[in-house]
């Protein structure tokens, strides 16, 4: 794959400019993801593609939870253990 490094600058209506992201983050793309999509491969993703996105987001949804639970339980752990420790002596 060629590396994407040639850039195009548009102007547009600002409607459009919100129309154009609220599509992209609709299907979980960039922008200019988006653009690529409809001119080059002029395609809608597929009904596997949006839910494989949709799995993608919802697991970065939960891992991001667990980890948030994850490091509350480490801190209430390291505050027992120095509450112990400080009543040990």
């Amino acid at each position: 794959m060629t590396a994407k490094t040639a850039r195009v600058t548009i102007l547009t209506t600002p409607d459009f400019k919100v129309y154009l992201g609220a599509q992209a983050k609709k299907i979980g793309v960039s922008v200019s993801e988006l653009i690529r999509m409809r001119c080059i491969e002029d395609k809608e993703p597929s009904s596997d593609e949006l839910l494989l996105k949709e799995l993608i987001a919802q697991s970065k949804q939960a891992i991001s939870k667990a980890n948030t639970s994850l490091d509350k339980g480490l801190n209430d752990i390291s505050e027992t253990l120095a509450y112990l420790k400080s009543q040990r002596t």
